[in-house]
């Protein structure tokens, strides 16, 4: 790319609108060298109907910019989603242990134990304070922090 203004040496050139067409876009002129094998590349390309070099070259830093951005955004969250995912799948694993404990205990004390007579009120009122011990263990459980198994429990 040409450009009209010369510089003497050590002094620096501001970028400058390039046309008035580019000027209503809010376009920026540059002046840039290329390797030549690009330059060659860029000039066939540019020989198409309808394509510029500027657009060209707009769309491959806009390309090359968002590589960028995606990049960046992996590097600063990769860890934490990757963090997140091993915290998932021990959630997960163990809620599956979970309810498999529950439906063995269940299955084995609906087979072991026989269900209360509806006129026999003292097994009935036994049932209850069992159960209401149980979910105290489960409430003071929880309170601790600490399962049965020595596995944290959050609140």
């Amino acid at each position: 790319m040409s450009g009209g203004a010369t510089a003497q040496p050590g002094t620096r050139l501001a970028p400058r609108p390039a046309s008035r067409s580019a000027l209503r876009s809010g376009a920026v002129r540059h002046q840039l060298f290329l390797p030549a094998d690009l330059s060659e590349k860029l000039e066939a390309l540019a020989r198409r109907p309808g394509v510029t070099k500027s657009s060209i070259l707009a769309e491959a830093l806009a390309a090359w910019f968002d590589r960028e951005a995606v990049s960046d955004l992996d590097a600063r969250f990769a860890p934490r989603l990757d963090r997140m995912s091993r915290q998932q799948a021990r959630i997960e694993r163990n809620s599956q242990i979970g309810i498999e404990v529950l439906a063995l205990f269940v299955r084995y004390m609906l087979a072991a134990v026989p269900p209360a007579a509806e006129g026999d009120a003292a097994a009935r009122a036994e049932g209850r304070a069992r159960f209401d011990a149980f979910t105290m263990k489960v409430a003071e459980a929880f309170a601790r922090g600490a399962g049965s198994f020595g596995v944290e429990i959050a609140p």
